[in-house]
């Protein structure tokens, strides 16, 4: 097991108090812009109904059921213009904000995510409403599209934590955290109402501190070298963040849940 724990000396106040420490420099970061991000193998771009609504309806409709859509505030949808309903409401939200990925080798549609729970104020946001379709899933454009948003967060805006939240039940979702790097911090009993259900919501989180190193994984597990002629991963990306991280400063440490990846 690899552990990366920063040890910060302790702080105390006047009174002998243990205190957290102290931001002399430390100023609101920007709303993030609803602006499009590039990278080699997909973009994503702000959710547009009358160029996204047929792609991104085609490319869930190539699920065979309605699973995917279990442990979603939205869907399953009963048709396209149920769809697109929807999707005219994650086009008109500024908090979340909706992207659309594209599939640069096909230009087509094929998910969504979204940066949301944006407090600028204490640098932390989230990453949620994550819908890939069969089209997308465990591919390069995949892992891609979640690298150019933590990107965005930590190196463009100079965000301090980056979350992932989901129903406690969702294995894939917890799983896929575990993969991109975030931690484990715990379980919300009750926490949400969705779908007539009680929803326990399980936390994950990434701060800056963990970001270089998890950047240089997500970057040499993107690179051509790490795939055989067949497009086969040579090396995991959970086994890339946890070498990375061994001898950094990071405070990423592998827990129980690795165990899921």
């Amino acid at each position: 097991m690899n552990t990366c724990v920063n040890q910060e000396e302790m702080l105390v106040n006047a009174f002998q108090q243990p205190i957290g420490a102290p931001l002399p420099h430390w100023t609101a970061r920007p709303v993030p812009p609803h602006t499009p991000l590039n990278g080699h193998f997909c973009r994503i771009e702000p959710v547009d109904v009358d160029r996204h609504v047929d792609g991104l309806y085609r490319a869930y409709s190539t699920a065979p059921d309605g699973r995917d859509w279990t442990y979603m505030s939205a869907g399953p949808f009963a048709d396209a213009e149920s769809f697109r309903s929807h999707l005219i409401k994650a086009a008109a939200s500024r908090d979340p904000l909706h992207y659309t990925i594209i599939d640069l080798a096909t230009h087509e549609p094929t998910g969504m995510l979204a940066l949301m729970r944006i407090d600028s104020g204490n640098g932390v946001i989230e990453i949620g409403h994550v819908a890939y379709s069969p089209l997308i899933r465990r591919t390069s454009a995949a892992t891609e599209a979640m690298f150019l948003l933590l990107r965005h967060v930590f190196d463009d805006l100079g965000y301090r934590r980056c979350e992932w939240k989901c129903d406690h039940l969702n294995a894939p979702s917890r799983a896929a955290a575990l993969r991109y790097g975030f931690q484990y911090e715990g379980i919300f009993r009750q926490a949400v109402v969705y779908k007539g259900r009680s929803r326990d919501t399980a936390w994950f989180a990434m701060i800056d501190r963990d970001w270089p190193a998890i950047r240089m994984a997500f970057e040499r597990w993107l690179a051509p070298e790490n795939f055989d002629a067949a497009g086969v991963q040579r090396v995991t990306l959970a086994n890339l963040i946890a070498a990375q991280c061994s001898g950094t400063e990071s405070s990423f440490r592998r827990t129980p849940e690795s165990s899921q990846e």
